[in-house]
């Protein structure tokens, strides 16, 4: 039988997760659509990447094609924005959108901007933990009448993780409004188009909020496992 007093964390969860899927289907289903609108000019995504960089005076940053699809990111240690090869060649909205926002991680990084910081230094930690910290539960759970305190390592473990993801938040969304305000003042987008590529960014960044809400109702839930112990 479930304990009442974690009624709540199971079916915000849930909630939660169906809400995820949602999120996801519907980010697939823009990106798709804008993917096959093109924009005056004929920039691919590595142009626009490139365009961005050097308009924001950082030229120490390679601009690279890297396999799959949503795969896109920025890597502050070889200081290298990898666009995934549907966006790399393409000179589509979302391609462009996507370019920008990689770039603007590029730009935070070249501004010492705070909260990337932070979340790059939480990166070793955070390896660790989503690797370790469901087996230290599971042992924690095993061993609750003889090493309770394993319980307690294995919930740090899972509020670092929700803290990662809360960081992660103001990153992203900062991104999202550097790519933007380029996309704006370089005259790359205009009218309709960059609303279009607002729309795609906005659902890119939801993703992340959902990411943040679903680890902050796991600590809960298992915090409230804790205090039923």
């Amino acid at each position: 039988m479930i304990p009442s007093n974690m009624v709540f964390e199971i079916i915000l969860i849930i909630a939660i997760g169906i809400i995820g899927m949602i999120v996801q289907f519907k980010l697939k289903s823009v990106f798709k659509k804008y993917s096959k609108v093109m924009f005056a000019g004929g920039l691919t995504g590595r142009d626009v990447a490139e365009k961005m960089l050097r308009d924001s005076g950082i030229y120490d940053v390679k601009v690279i094609s890297t396999p799959g699809s949503l795969t896109d990111h920025y890597n502050p240690k070889n200081k290298t924005v990898n666009l995934s090869e549907s966006v790399y060649g393409s000179n589509s909205i979302s391609a462009a959108a996507v370019a920008a926002h990689e770039c603007g991680h590029a730009v935070q990084h070249a501004r010492a901007y705070a909260p990337l910081e932070m979340r790059s230094t939480l990166v070793p930690i955070i390896n660790f933990t989503s690797t370790w910290a469901t087996w230290v539960i599971i042992g924690g759970v095993l061993m609750m009448s003889t090493f309770p305190q394993l319980f307690w390592v294995g919930i740090a473990m899972i509020a670092m993780s929700a803290l990662f993801s809360i960081i992660t938040l103001p990153v992203e969304y900062n991104a999202s409004a550097r790519a933007m305000e380029w996309l704006k003042e370089s005259r790359t987008l205009q009218g309709d188009q960059l609303n279009q590529a607002s729309i795609a960014l906005s659902w890119a960044a939801r993703t992340y909020l959902v990411s943040a809400l679903s680890a902050v109702a796991t600590l809960l839930y298992y915090l409230g496992f804790a205090s039923n112990d």
